[in-house]
């Protein structure tokens, strides 16, 4: 399974019969998601940051809410979460569990506070989890190590933070780095998991914005 950040919240996945995007972006993000084509696309919530759509080729099918969903031999479950702290009213967040070739990956979209025991029993063995690490409308660095620590994943990649392209008042990355103890993290420009791959505790990874 190959894993690329697009920016903002917005994943490609792709495995070895179908390829997930998650939370498309629109342009006033800041960031450009040029033309990529999906079979799968989630929407973590109705922002435009994260429900543009119409910017996917292709004719994907697009799970927006709650529910099971199997689409190409990718199992999704999505599960109500608690809703950003949005200025514009938003009122949901969805996170998703992403089940592609043998690996799964959990993408907590504007998660904004920390999981209850429901939702920690759906995303028990979770092998990468997609955590927003920015504040303001959603958890930040402290929040997001404590959801780290009730998730327990084999691999932990930043999502929802600060940039240079980012047009939204996010914290950096920095923050999240120092509340987890890394002095320094080297970006990369994409992720190849395996399931030999993964490693026996929670390790960090960022990835560099893919235009």
């Amino acid at each position: 399974m190959e894993l690329f950040w697009l920016g903002q919240s917005c994943f490609r996945i792709r495995g070895r019969d179908a390829t997930v995007l998650t939370d498309p972006f629109d342009k006033a993000s800041g960031y450009a998601l040029g033309r990529v084509a999906a079979d799968v696309v989630t929407v973590s919530n109705a922002h435009p940051n994260h429900s543009t759509t119409e910017g996917v080729d292709g004719t994907p099918r697009v799970i927006d809410g709650p529910g099971e969903y199997e689409v190409h031999g990718v199992y999704i479950t999505g599960m109500r979460t608690s809703p950003p702290h949005a200025p514009d009213g938003m009122t949901r967040n969805t996170a998703y569990r992403i089940t592609v070739d043998d690996m799964t990956i959990c993408h907590l979209g504007d998660l904004a506070a920390l999981l209850n025991t429901e939702q920690i029993e759906m995303m028990k063995d979770i092998d990468v989890l997609l955590v927003p690490v920015g504040g303001h409308c959603t958890i930040g660095a402290s929040q997001a190590v404590e959801v780290i620590s009730q998730v327990e994943p084999k691999l932990v990649v930043p999502m929802h933070y600060g940039t240079e392209q980012s047009t939204a008042e996010l914290d950096p990355l920095d923050r999240f780095l120092h509340e987890m103890g890394i002095a320094q993290a080297e970006p990369q420009a994409k992720l190849n998991i395996t399931r030999s791959s993964l490693p026996g505790e929670p390790t960090v990874a960022v990835l560099s914005y893919r235009r």
